[in-house]
């Protein structure tokens, strides 16, 4: 989440740095567009000096286990090749949609570098058996083992078999996987395959090996994945005066003096004018996991009931996609709200990962911005050939 000039003074200095793969923009002289053909190049130039000077190629197929941990939280999935015909048929599930323009960039990419270079985030189901795969194999020495400059440690395991074999025969009872993260990501391998396709180019060689038929992702057991709140920031109150803007906000809420942080489903923390008020919604929940109708599963979020009943009502802010009055932000949201930047901030609580997964389940679209998923995957550190 770095735009041209922080991936630059990342990769300052440090030849190895995987953003010259992935932002290979950084590169050619600032204000090159990102989306220009000499941008795919340098990226396709980049990995191939780095399979020569720095990366591993792996001479048979494994299963890979990726350890996270960020301060008290931990979180370990199987990383893997995962099926593209699963993913068209629904049994990997989405709950957002995505945008042409990012689409067209990641499938130029993959089929500049040939490879997929970042992985999907995917969660799935708890099951006690992956379990105590997972336990058994992370005993043993891991492969890559480091913390990040942002506090966040990564840790991998490669299995071999026979437990690779008996983890994907466990793992082919999984009912369903979700995307959490990593939409654009699943989208442009699936586009990446059928150009390769209709190139005539071979899918996967007897006796494994590259394989365009499948996208790199590491999927997390749901009870380990953490889901932080997108919060909104608005820049204006429609043209309402403050306590009209309070007044219309009493007429849809209970409001009081509270938190900044909400403390239950329901309940938003809103501050303007120097001041944090709990809104509170009255009235039962009809979404979570027993909802499989999608108008319920998609209603029944809270970022849904604020935009329906307050961002859109009163604020006059239609579609949260393409309207300028209003940002997205993870903390500090009062610091705009004094600065005099934005007239009034809402703080969220976090969307439930059962509430994903109806929503998913349901076929249906959560509201954009509806999810913050800590901490992330890194790119380059497992590398999918096509």
């Amino acid at each position: 989440m770095v735009n041209a000039d922080e991936a630059r003074a990342l990769a300052e200095g440090n030849p190895l740095s995987f953003l010259r793969v992935s932002r290979a923009e950084i590169e050619l002289p600032p204000g090159t567009d990102p989306y220009a053909e000499d941008v795919y190049q340098r990226a396709a130039q980049n990995f191939a000096a780095l399979r020569q000077s720095t990366l591993v190629v792996e001479d048979a197929p494994s299963l890979y286990l990726y350890r996270l941990r960020m301060g008290g939280h931990e979180q370990t999935g199987v990383a893997a090749c995962y099926s593209l015909d699963e993913y068209d048929r629904g049994v990997i599930r989405k709950h957002e949609r995505t945008r042409r323009d990012k689409e067209d960039d990641r499938t130029r990419h993959m089929l500049a570098v040939g490879a997929q270079t970042g992985p999907v985030f995917l969660t799935y189901r708890a099951r006690a058996e992956i379990d105590r795969f997972v336990a058994e194999a992370t005993g043993a020495e891991p492969i890559i083992d480091f913390e990040a400059s942002d506090a966040v440690r990564h840790t991998l395991w490669r299995m071999d078999s026979p437990a690779c074999d008996a983890l994907v025969e466990a793992a082919g009872r999984i009912p369903a996987l979700y995307i959490a993260d990593g939409h654009h990501r699943a989208a442009s391998a699936a586009r990446a395959r059928t150009e390769m396709r209709e190139r005539g180019a071979p899918g996967a060689p007897p006796g494994g090996g590259a394989d365009f038929s499948a996208f790199l992702a590491v999927a997390f057991p749901h009870d380990q994945v953490r889901i932080l709140p997108y919060n909104r920031v608005v820049r204006d109150l429609g043209g309402l005066p403050p306590d009209a803007f309070l007044e219309e906000v009493r007429r849809r809420f209970e409001l009081e003096p509270g938190p900044a942080v909400p403390a239950r489903r329901r309940e938003f923390a809103m501050y303007t004018q120097g001041a944090w008020y709990t809104l509170r919604r009255s009235g039962r929940a009809v979404g979570g996991r027993a909802s499989r109708d999608a108008a319920d599963a998609t209603a029944a979020l809270d970022v849904s009931v604020l935009q329906d009943e307050l961002l859109a009502p009163v604020l006059k802010i239609a579609d949260v996609r393409t309207d300028p009055r209003i940002e997205f932000i993870g903390g500090a949201r009062e610091r705009l709200v004094d600065s005099g930047r934005a007239a009034a901030a809402f703080s969220l609580y976090p969307v439930d990962i059962d509430d994903l997964m109806a929503v998913s389940d349901a076929g249906a679209i959560m509201p954009p911005k509806s999810t913050w998923f800590e901490p992330k995957l890194r790119d380059g550190l497992l590398i999918h050939l096509i």
